[in-house]
């Protein structure tokens, strides 16, 4: 176990909790806009003990537990291991950036946005640190309030049709996951993710247990047919709201199939993995053909997220360490590609106020530091050589070919299709022939949109080309991941592999255990 100075983890949770509470003393939208960065840059202080993680180690680091309710056999459980670092990392990265790129963008109810933002960072925290399927569940719920929020009063015309939308699409998942945790109490009697982990389900028992938990987290990925949601929600979200519904809320769907699928219901993850590599494949296509034809620049890139996260549940669901090591790589990837894209669609919305590609072409000779960071931001979002998300769609790719020639061969036009819509886009904003001249508010970057854009575009370039620490740090939870999941499974043969009576198992009581 590692230990930090302080309980890392919990301070990472409460600290921004304890500044929205604090914002409620500040009067003037300057002091909120300070209070909030200031708040954001502490609380990556507050993550630097983070970079001590282990390499090596596949189990949990930092952990800390506390008894909580115990007649329920509730625990106050956290840590983090390869599979969540980078996404706690990611987290608290967003918010001081997300902070400067609503600087000038939110005009009204600004404590109140910041409010959410700070309580956003907190929910997402949580969700990839908790080791207690209870403790999990409140910090995923907790999260809907304030993205429905951002949507719902900080959005555009059809704010709220998007914000019902996203909230009963999550909020439908949501309720599956209560059930399959509910079942999973029953089956064993506690809530602690590790001890689950370890406990033996019968085939009928993983393959309902499965089907909810995996209706939930594909609810939230979006994957194909369960997306609708997604483009709506984007469209209409202010650019922090996109960003983080892009970098971190959609991860919580692909991390939940590894944090509880393959470890929980590996049996019935082999028995379904067919049914989820072939809707995978779908949403790559599907993605990928959605945003070649849109105008609209936040819709394009919300279908193209469609198709990326496609290639995320493709490795997850291929079982060989490439395909997970790629899906791992792509989620971190995508966060930050994805995020910066967004960051630049606000920051031209600002200019020309509008998202429409035939209203912003021709950019390139009035923005060319624009252009520059949307040229290598385009580049990173089709797997473009050199860039971060080319080392996780190539490991993906490499282990659907391990798996399958045929997976492999079906998702290769994924590929090509996200280069034609990036390099379409791409083109039409640099060198396109603008129907009026742009006025004099077509100014270039500016200081604060350097400071959120740098960071971004330096992890794009370190991670594309020297991806090894990354690696050193997923690889060993990875291999753990395998090989748990490959003897749970084995334990259920595959004549074993029917429903007793075709429904669930009626759950033992606690009296009978």
């Amino acid at each position: 176990m590692i230990e930090a100075g302080y309980p890392v983890l919990t301070y990472l949770i409460f600290f921004p909790l304890a500044a929205a509470l604090l914002l409620a003393f500040f009067r003037t939208e300057s002091m909120v806009r300070w209070f909030t960065l200031v708040v954001g840059l502490c609380e990556m202080m507050l993550a630097t003990p983070l970079l001590g993680f282990r390499l090596g180690l596949p189990g949990m680091q930092f952990e800390e537990l506390s008894p909580w309710v115990a007649h329920w056999n509730l625990n106050y459980h956290l840590g983090v291991d390869g599979i969540s670092l980078f996404m706690v990392l990611l987290t608290i990265l967003l918010l001081p950036l997300c902070t400067l790129c609503s600087w000038t963008y939110i005009s009204k109810r600004v404590k109140e946005f910041h409010v959410c933002l700070l309580m956003m960072t907190a929910a997402c925290v949580g969700v990839f640190v908790a080791l207690d399927f209870v403790l999990f569940y409140l910090f995923w719920e907790a999260m809907l309030v304030p993205m429905y929020l951002l949507i719902a009063v900080w959005g555009g015309p059809r704010r709220r049709y998007a914000s019902i939308k996203f909230f009963l699409y999550t909020l439908a998942g949501s309720t599956l996951l209560l059930v399959a945790i509910v079942a999973f109490y029953y089956q064993t009697g506690t809530f602690s993710i590790p001890e689950l982990m370890n406990g033996q389900y019968s085939f009928t028992f993983q393959f309902w247990a499965f089907l909810a938990m995996a209706l939930a987290f594909a609810i939230k990925c979006p994957m194909f047919p369960f997306h609708t949601w997604l483009p709506a929600a984007h469209v209409e979200a202010p650019a922090a709201g996109s960003v983080y519904l892009a970098s971190v809320l959609l991860k919580m769907g692909t991390y939940g199939f590894l944090r509880f699928c393959l470890p929980l219901t590996p049996a019935a993850s082999e028995y379904f993995a067919p049914m989820m590599i072939a809707i995978s494949l779908a949403s790559i296509l599907y993605g990928g053909l959605a945003a070649l034809g849109q105008h609209d620049m936040k819709k394009l890139i919300a279908y193209s997220s469609v198709g990326h996260m496609g290639f995320v549940t493709l490795g997850i669901f291929l079982f060989n360490a490439r395909g997970i090591e790629g899906a791992l790589m792509q989620m971190l990837n995508h966060g930050i590609t994805t995020g910066a894209l967004f960051m630049l669609v606000g920051a031209v919305y600002e200019r020309s106020h509008s998202r429409e590609i035939s209203d912003n072409l021709g950019l390139g000779k009035y923005l060319p530091i624009y252009m520059g960071f949307f040229g290598l931001f385009t580049l990173s979002s089709f797997g473009f050589p050199g860039t971060n998300s080319f080392v996780g769609e190539a490991l993906v790719l490499f282990g659907a070919f391990e798996a399958n020639y045929w997976v492999g061969g079906i998702a290769i036009p994924g590929a090509l299709i996200a280069a034609a819509y990036m390099l379409r886009l791409g083109l039409k904003l640099a060198w396109g022939r603008p129907t009026s001249v742009p006025g004099g508010h077509f100014w270039d970057l500016g200081v604060r949109e350097w400071v959120y854009l740098a960071p971004l575009a330096v992890l794009v370039l370190y991670i594309g080309l020297a991806p090894g620490l990354c690696m050193k740090v997923i690889d060993p939870s990875i291999d753990k991941l395998l090989s748990d999941f490959r003897v749970r499974a084995a334990a259920i043969p595959a004549e074993a592999r029917t429903l007793a009576d075709h429904a669930p198992e009626l759950p033992v009581t606690l009296a009978e255990r």
